[in-house]
């Protein structure tokens, strides 16, 4: 029965976050920049093996296709995507 639980749910978070694109389907730059965060969340978790990554969206990024994700507990993360969203390079950020 749990495996049927975290089926539906996964099943639900997957239908939220393709709503996201859908919301924004007739904008190009829109659609990029949602796929962009995707792409940068899921590409850090991957690396780091760390859950609860989120986009900071308390340090500016002036250009396009870039954004910071901090790590719990382990600083943050630049994130540069392609031109589609695609997470294309990854760098820890160093403090000091």
């Amino acid at each position: 029965m749990p495996n049927l639980l975290r089926s539906a749910l996964c099943i639900a978070i997957l239908g939220l976050s393709a709503c996201d694109e859908i919301a924004v389907a007739d904008n190009p730059t829109a659609l990029a920049d949602v796929r962009g965060q995707k792409s940068c969340l899921a590409a850090v978790s991957k690396e780091t093996g760390a859950s609860g990554v989120s986009i900071n969206t308390s340090r500016p990024v002036v250009e396009l296709y870039r954004y910071i994700i901090d790590v719990p507990g382990a600083g943050s993360w630049a994130c540069i995507t392609d031109e589609n969203g695609k997470a294309i390079e990854i760098v820890a950020q160093r403090s000091g």
